[in-house]
């Protein structure tokens, strides 16, 4: 039987009351199970982390010793007991470690995918279908008329201007992916990299990802060499350079709004759009899906009188 109860929202974050541990917190607690590494979804200071190695490095450099007091890191498909409830992590195709966390008890398949998404990507492993009983699924782009286009047309689009391009991307995640995107399909243009990236891009190196060519950020070129550089930078070195002069604007995100006042919209997301949120409920054939983060609303019309679809964060 499914239990209503399973997985709930607190404000410490998502709590499995049959594991006594929380997903994804937003707070310290004393177990914790994180999908991937990203600010919102792993955060430092909880005394058990349950999470992949990839995870663990990021996680390493950005709290430091606040990281965690001691981590348990899983391969893939390797199942380890919190309690009664047995897990399994899986590749979430978001971000290099990212997973899909397979919690079983009482014979129930609950799978919390955390971000995800199932487009190929080279520069993380790629997402794997499992079935279960629910699926509880971001609703991030759950939307009929949200359809990510191909990253690799939007990255192109790059190549219709010389001029240096400020390109703003997340540190982890996105700027690996937007780095071998350039390399592979945009080669007269010189890839120049933010220092707070670097590390990032060094971690995903130790793994084994290979990004392509780019070198640390030199002032001096992006001066002298007006034409053919691209500077990736964070989010807020993107924002605070708004004036920024001799440079074309683009930002790598599937929000509209960050696309408005650029010079170039960039389109890439590391999310599931509506297609790729069908296509999962498809294959993982769950017998409920509960959303998460985002709107679940039109999920719930798609699939009345079909499928039972409860909206976690009403």
């Amino acid at each position: 039987m499914i239990l209503d109860d399973f997985i709930t929202i607190t404000p410490t974050g998502l709590y499995c009351v049959y594991g006594d541990f929380f997903l994804d917190p937003q707070q310290p607690v004393n177990e914790a199970v994180v999908s991937h590494a990203h600010g919102d979804h792993a955060i430092g200071g909880s005394q058990h982390v349950y999470c992949t190695a990839a995870t663990q490095s990021f996680m390493k450099h950005r709290y430091r010793k606040f990281a965690a007091g001691d981590f348990h890191v899983k391969n893939y498909h390797e199942t380890f007991k919190i309690k009664d409830v047995a897990i399994t992590f899986y590749p979430a195709g978001h971000i290099l470690g990212s997973a899909q966390v397979l919690m079983e008890y009482q014979g129930i398949k609950y799978l919390y995918t955390g971000d995800y998404k199932i487009e190929p990507d080279v520069t993380c492993e790629p997402f794997e279908f499992i079935t279960a009983d629910v699926l509880i699924t971001e609703s991030t782009f759950a939307n009929p008329d949200t359809k990510h286009p191909s990253p690799v047309d939007e990255i192109k689009k790059l190549n219709a201007t010389t001029a240096n391009i400020m390109l703003g991307a997340y540190a982890l995640g996105k700027s690996q992916r937007i780095i071998h995107l350039l390399n592979e399909y945009c080669s007269t243009k010189n890839i120049m990299v933010h220092h707070s990236i670097m590390p990032f891009v060094k971690i995903y190196e130790d793994f084994g990802m290979e990004v392509g060519n780019y070198k640390m950020y030199d002032r001096k070129v992006m001066k002298n060499q007006h034409e053919h550089q691209v500077y990736i930078v964070p989010p807020m070195v993107f924002h605070s350079y708004h004036k920024a002069i001799n440079v074309v604007r683009a930002f790598a995100s599937g929000w509209k709004n960050l696309q408005q006042q650029n010079g170039i919209s960039l389109y890439i997301s590391d999310h599931a759009d509506w297609n790729a949120i069908l296509e999962t409920i498809d294959k993982v054939q769950p017998k409920q899906v509960w959303t998460l983060h985002g709107d679940g609303k039109q999920l719930k019309d798609y699939f009345k009188g079909k499928l039972e679809i409860k909206i976690m964060n009403e």
